[in-house]
């Protein structure tokens, strides 16, 4: 069931839910080619599936288990067919996964410090979604009735759940956003420069005694949040700042994520699988002489062409594990993307599902995205549990929505905060390779978080 309603801005209708739990907004922020265009509220989910080490809450039950098992296993309970031509996630699983589910596919070593204790997996099951058309600025309502089985109680509960939401989004209202302010001083990181510099060190040394080819490190940032501190307001804030085609808000099992992602992950659509790693990165420019010099720069650079090229290859192997034979394709190689803050080099990877394989299959074949891991993807996890000091969290994991209608379409959790107890944490993190820069691979984290930093003071 479904209804077009006025169109208004995904935040103004958001703001009415964005303090409730199981509150979602995957928010298309900036448009880009053949993606960027949809985004999409969920609340009030009917089941949430939650995964921390092993052990897994789903809904009023607790029970230890694989949780890409029991994902896969309650999405097989429901199933609907899409309507064409509206957007495209109508209903489904969404939420987050955090880069510590990746325990639960290879054999890895646990990071040294989990102090955050973030859930390895967080997804609500939403019967109510409204999906809006950025580029023809047109929304609708989504109502399908679930967790009823029985048609007519479907039909029932959905036309119930479409009007209590007519109801709530009547008095939508985009009120001013006035952002909290915190000092620089306030934002204390895991790492000093001298610190990550040494751990760049110790990775070309991996490098060049063969152990991989590349590892991704990073540095985590993290402030303390004043009691009455708007973290709907910082993410009105970063959208402002640094628009990004995967931004999200979600506040999910007692944890709020303030996403600017501009990676996917992971699309698929009717058994049409796409990639989009994003490995090379510099600084926009203070001028238009300058910004045109660094993005000629880095199209220039064969390092991160090469770092990129890397990266595609993985993503091609992690592909052909449940893709058809001979259909993973490279239609695009280290184009170059400009965003508010960093110029970025991005590859399209492309494949077809086999029949048999669902989105839940996907996943464990390819999680964590190797962009953010490096390559070999087992040895270069094993390197970054060994440097970095404390566990990622939903950082390097991922957001986003699987349909129930099968498909599914995931960001990289990158220039997002992960916020819990008042604490936000967020990291940024470069590609080591044989001729990385160590100063330099720090100073290129710092123009990551820069927009995050800004938001924030």
């Amino acid at each position: 069931m479904f209804q077009e309603i006025s169109y208004q801005s995904p935040l103004a209708i958001f703001a009415l839910f964005a303090e409730k739990e199981g509150a979602v907004l995957l928010d298309s922020a900036q448009l880009r080619k053949n993606c960027g265009r949809y985004s999409f509220i969920a609340i009030d989910p009917f089941l949430m599936l939650k995964s921390k080490n092993g052990l897994i809450q789903l809904g009023e039950k607790s029970f230890s288990g694989n949780p890409f098992d029991v994902l896969a296993e309650q999405l097989k309970k429901f199933h609907q067919e899409n309507v064409k031509e509206l957007p495209p996630f109508q209903g489904g699983a969404a939420g987050f996964l955090s880069y510590e589910l990746a325990h639960h596919l290879e054999k890895l070593p646990f990071a040294k410090k989990d102090d955050m204790q973030f859930p390895d997996m967080a997804l609500g099951f939403y019967d109510l979604v409204i999906g809006f058309d950025e580029s023809e600025k047109r929304a609708w309502i989504f109502s399908n009735g679930f967790p009823e089985q029985d048609f007519l109680k479907r039909e029932h509960r959905a036309k119930q759940r479409m009007n209590w939401l007519l109801k709530q989004i009547a008095d939508a209202n985009l009120s001013q956003n006035v952002p909290d302010r915190l000092q620089e001083k306030d934002i204390k990181s895991n790492f000093t420069c001298k610190k990550y510099q040494d751990a760049v060190k110790k990775v070309i040394n991996y490098v060049l005694a063969g152990d991989i080819f590349e590892a991704n490190i990073s540095q985590r940032f993290q402030v303390e949040l004043p009691l009455d501190f708007s973290t709907f307001n910082l993410y009105r804030t970063l959208h402002a700042l640094n628009p990004a085609p995967f931004a999200a808000y979600l506040y999910l099992a007692d944890t709020v994520l303030v996403s600017a992602s501009p990676e996917r992950f992971l699309s698929l659509k009717e058994k049409h699988v796409e990639t989009r790693p994003i490995k090379g990165t510099r600084p926009r420019g203070k001028n238009l002489f300058e910004d045109k010099k660094f993005s000629e720069e880095l199209l220039m650079s064969e390092k991160d062409h090469a770092e990129n090229v890397m990266i595609v290859d993985l993503l091609r192997n992690d592909l052909s594990r449940v893709c058809e034979d001979y259909s993973v394709k490279v239609p695009e190689l280290c184009r170059l993307e400009s965003y508010a803050t960093v110029h970025h080099l991005v590859s399209i990877v492309t494949g077809q599902l086999c029949k048999n394989f669902t989105a839940v299959d996907l996943l464990k074949a390819t999680f964590p995205g190797g962009s953010i891991t490096g390559a070999p993807k087992i040895r270069a996890m094993e390197i970054i549990a060994e440097i970095e000091p404390n566990a990622r969290g939903p950082y390097c994991g991922s957001i986003g929505y699987i349909g129930f209608n099968g498909d599914m379409d995931m960001s990289i959790t990158i220039r997002t905060f992960a916020i819990k107890n008042n604490i936000a944490t967020f990291q940024a993190g470069g590609a080591i390779v044989a001729d990385s820069i160590p100063l330099a691979e720090y100073e290129e984290t710092l123009d990551k978080a820069r927009a995050l930093r800004r938001s924030l003071i």
